[in-house]
């Protein structure tokens, strides 16, 4: 479909075609996708007058929690009765869960009218889905003159379509292994990419890091004359006891010990609670000074998922049989999730497990337990790793199981062989969750 039937035909549904064959999403290619510099973004904002210099934001990389993190900081602006803009990438569902205020998504005809007003520039540009979708987000946000935007990073920092920002702040979640084809395949050289989002005199808070990491981040931060805190400098906050769907916390602060309830569940919310957090106390204490609301703050903390539209992380599908989803999909992800998950009571466990071919999926599989039940499969997208593939591999080391053409039917046939006290598991692929939540 080209741009002269765009006009033609502006449903929501047609834009999306358009804009899902017509531009390169990572998504579906990879790698090829993603455009390594940002002249792209800029000539895109500037066409739209430069909408990103028309709102205050807070900037956030890592490789793993960001979506977390920002979901927490949203709904903690929030909680002050402020308009909060949140950008966030991928979506699960529908492609209006990526730019969101207060909760509620981008409205179908924004989409429409946004494409068709940049119908004659996207040839001329040749932007990827991802820099329309930054643009697209920054804009609105602008127009319906939000009072602080939360925007996630793609997969990197220095060349992502998302830094062309000047933020308030901004927020490194933590660094390991992904994305490395891209990136880098060391530590060092992600945590340098990811250092590229600070900007000149502008604050940064490092949720988690080790001293070699922790090294690039202070040379960046010197270097821009950046102030440089670590969250636990602000904060530590102590995990307490967790329920089937939230986990209380307490933390000193100004003296007082402070104790919530997150509607956040799984085996790494509680580092993102203190990375958020803290970047929120540090943003009220030294950048913009207001009294916080502590008990709005702790009912918004509380309903998370209604207030921001939060999803797809440890995410209880049913609980007879309890079925668990999470769209960790890297190592250090999945470490956490694999050691969760040796913590439940259950009879049985079935892992239903899909992954993208360009990710490290041999060792990724390997970190689950032999002990268990495999059914294997591959989202619908064209980047997905053969199910037969995975199927070979995972048998041959250790972990049995069959192939199913779908996720739907891979999960009926766990619903079907599961008994009232065992747990299903689903994962692998962000894109894997998103055929089933």
């Amino acid at each position: 479909m080209h741009s002269n039937q765009i006009q033609r035909s502006m449903t929501y549904e047609k834009t999306l075609e358009y804009l899902y064959s017509q531009l390169p999403m990572y998504q579906n290619v990879g790698k090829d996708a993603v455009k390594k510099d940002l002249k792209n973004i800029k000539k895109l904002c500037k066409s739209l007058d430069d909408p990103q210099g028309n709102f205050k934001s807070i900037h956030i990389a890592g490789t793993n929690g960001k979506g977390s993190v920002a979901h927490i900081l949203a709904a903690a602006f929030q909680s002050e009765g402020l308009k909060v803009g949140l950008y966030t990438s991928p979506h699960y569902k529908d492609f209006r869960e990526r730019i969101k205020i207060n909760g509620k998504y981008i409205t179908k005809k924004k989409v429409i009218d946004f494409t068709k007003h940049l119908k004659a520039e996207l040839p001329k540009i040749k932007a990827s889905f991802f820099e329309i979708t930054v643009a697209m987000a920054f804009d609105y946000f602008a127009e319906k003159e939000v009072d602080i935007a939360i925007i996630e990073t793609g997969l990197g920092g220095r060349l992502d379509s998302t830094n062309i920002l000047k933020p308030e702040l901004s927020v490194i979640t933590n660094i390991s292994l992904d994305h490395t084809d891209m990136l880098g395949n060391d530590k060092l050289t992600i945590a340098e990419e990811k250092a590229g989002i600070i900007k000149t005199k502008v604050p940064v808070i490092i949720g988690e890091s080790d001293e070699e990491v922790l090294s690039v981040f202070s040379e960046r931060a010197e270097k821009t004359k950046s102030k440089l805190k670590l969250s636990q400098e602000i904060i530590r906050v102590k995990p307490g006891k967790e329920s089937i769907s939230h986990l209380h916390i307490s933390f000193k602060y100004l003296h007082k010990r402070i104790h919530l309830n997150a509607e956040l569940v799984g085996p790494y919310q509680g580092k993102n609670l203190q990375t958020a957090l803290a970047a929120y106390l540090y943003y009220r204490t030294e950048i913009a000074a207001q009294q916080i609301k502590w008990d709005s703050l702790k009912a918004n903390l509380a309903d998370l998922k209604k207030v921001t539209n939060y999803q797809g992380r440890w995410q209880i599908l049913s609980e007879t049989p309890m079925t668990i989803t999470d769209s960790a999909h890297n190592i250090a992800g999945i470490s956490l999730i694999t050691a969760r998950l040796r913590t439940l009571n259950y009879a049985q466990l079935h892992v239903v497990i899909g992954f993208v071919s360009d990710k490290d999926w041999h060792n990724l599989l390997k970190l689950f337990p032999k002990q268990a039940n495999y059914y294997y499969t591959a989202p619908q997208i064209r980047r997905a790793l053969d199910r037969k593939v995975l199927e070979k591999f995972g048998n041959s080391s250790g972990r049995q199981g069959r192939s199913y053409k779908s996720v739907a039917s891979a999960l009926r046939a766990a619903q079907e062989s599961a008994e009232a006290g065992d747990l299903i598991f689903i994962g692998g692929s962000t894109f894997v969750v998103a055929e089933v939540i």
